[in-house]
């Protein structure tokens, strides 16, 4: 009974050593730095928001996973969102010129303030889609730059 006790204790030893790196890298968490250049001006805020899918991507603000509003301090700027999980995100950039939270359009539905997307995917009818813009964040800091667009204003 003794060996096999000792035997069932080593056993438990080698899992539980096999199970913890495992696990320790399923809850890895990385850092991730957005750059944005191409500001028109300083005036307003600029309004991040990051989608692990292509649900309300882009402009479904209340699907993502993070988000957030700085005011424009310099240029280029760089806001960094912490803690994502390893996986695939597409980012959506919108500078809120005047501060309201709301992209303008002018009367033709062309929006008047800057935006952009990560991969920085050429826009020529519509938003993109969100594989055209999805990047792999895993389990290090990672750093993308979005080019802002002015279209109808």
């Amino acid at each position: 009974m003794t060996q096999r006790f000792r035997f069932g204790v080593m056993l438990l030893t080698v899992f539980g050593s096999l199970a913890s790196p495992l696990s320790a890298r399923a809850s890895l968490t990385s850092d991730l730095t957005v750059e944005i250049n191409g500001l028109r001006n300083r005036s307003g805020q600029i309004c991040i928001s990051i989608f692990a899918s292509s649900k309300g991507f882009p402009s479904r603000t209340t699907n993502a996973v993070q988000k957030q509003c700085v005011p424009i301090t310099q240029t280029p700027l760089q806001v960094t969102f912490k803690n994502l999980q390893s996986g695939s995100y597409g980012v959506a950039v919108l500078h809120d010129a005047k501060g309201d939270g709301k992209l303008h359009r002018n009367i033709f539905g062309i929006p008047t303030d800057g935006f952009g997307f990560s991969r920085n995917p050429k826009i020529l009818t519509g938003p993109p889609k969100f594989e055209d813009s999805a990047f792999v964040v895993a389990g290090s800091n990672t750093n993308i730059e979005i080019q802002l667009m002015y279209f109808g204003g």
